[in-house]
């Protein structure tokens, strides 16, 4: 058996199986992991928040530096451009403010910026939906939301505990503000591993997919589900600057990962939505998996996430070869700790 088996906790380390997509398992497969719920009280983390004048400045020069004249139908003149993309006369142009106003905006100098001056720059930048939240959070002079939000637990509550539990043949869960993995099913401990065997504290995307070898193996377009996690992490970033375990969190990955920390620096921001991963799961091979990620009508901030394969194909197969070795495993549930 693969050896990344073991450290990726999937199911069926310890029983000795073996498979590809669509084949069968040799000796007694082990169970599959159980599902599990991690419901953390509130930080504790005393890391320095995160600087929002710095944070929309950063952020609008790199919207602006992406840009090129014929973008956005400006003629190109040929002459020599200092920095790559628009320069600030030419976005306070297409937004129609002075050039004196936008550079103090960029400079971090704005004050009571009015929404009707953001949505003629987020036109301008041809900035997403995402982003434009975003550009309207870190240029608030007041916070999005109560700060306390930042802190408070996050729970998922029993009934959403429950459908997770009987949806059996598709991987699902629940993901909290920062990454975190707050709840899941059996599926989902088969495909990404066991991660009620990890403390609290690591159980957590961006840990894993930046600090754990075995991820980078699992996901075949690893860069992409790192620049998604990043993307996501910033636009939470802009609602809440003062989180001290964000700001904790971001700190020990940019001292810790290149990656991270490039990434970071780029001030790229996404919505979780839709689309599709390919894995390799170290027992059953290559999964081609689509997902949806769905935002929960009482808690925007804990998005629910389902896998499924296209019926009848090799990765369906695969699932339900998954799935087959943990048929007789009784439920259980992952105790709940501080992170």
């Amino acid at each position: 058996m693969d050896d990344r088996a073991n450290a990726f906790g999937a199911p069926g380390a310890a029983g000795g199986a073996s498979g590809a997509a669509g084949g069968t398992a040799t000796g007694t497969a082990a169970p599959l992991p159980a599902s599990g719920t991690a419901e953390p009280p509130a930080p504790s983390g005393t890391a320095e928040p995160l600087d929002r004048r710095a944070e929309l400045v950063e952020f609008l020069r790199t919207r602006r530096a992406r840009l090129k004249p014929e973008d956005v139908g400006l003629p190109d003149l040929g002459r020599h451009r200092r920095v790559p993309g628009l320069r600030r006369e030419e976005l306070a142009q297409l937004a129609g403010v002075s050039v004196a106003y936008y550079t103090r905006l960029e400079q971090g100098n704005g004050r009571n910026v009015s929404a009707e001056v953001l949505d003629a720059i987020a036109r301008a930048l041809r900035l997403t939906g995402a982003e434009h939240a975003h550009l309207n959070h870190l240029a608030s002079c007041k916070p999005h939301k109560k700060r306390q939000a930042a802190t408070r637990p996050q729970h998922v509550r029993p009934g959403l505990r429950q459908l997770l539990e009987v949806m059996d043949g598709v991987p699902a869960y629940v993901s909290g503000r920062r990454s975190e993995v707050l709840a899941w099913n059996r599926m989902a401990a088969a495909v990404f591993g066991d991660w009620g065997e990890l403390p609290l504290r690591e159980r957590n995307w961006a840990r894993l997919i930046f600090l754990s070898p075995a991820y980078r193996d699992l996901f075949v377009d690893w860069d992409s589900k790192a620049s998604d996690l990043v993307s996501s992490l910033r636009l939470y970033a802009g609602c809440y600057p003062d989180d001290p375990e964000l700001s904790a969190l971001v700190g020990e990955l940019s001292v810790k990962s290149d990656e991270f920390r490039r990434l970071w620096a780029t001030h790229d921001v996404k919505e979780k939505s839709h689309g599709v991963k390919r894995l390799h799961h170290p027992l059953v091979g290559p999964l081609t998996l689509s997902y949806e990620g769905m935002s929960l009508p009482d808690d925007d901030e804990q998005i629910l996430v389902i896998y499924h394969a296209e019926p009848g194909s090799p990765s369906d197969e695969a699932l339900r070869l998954l799935a087959s070795w943990g048929t007789t495993t009784p439920h259980a549930t992952a105790t709940t700790g501080q992170v």
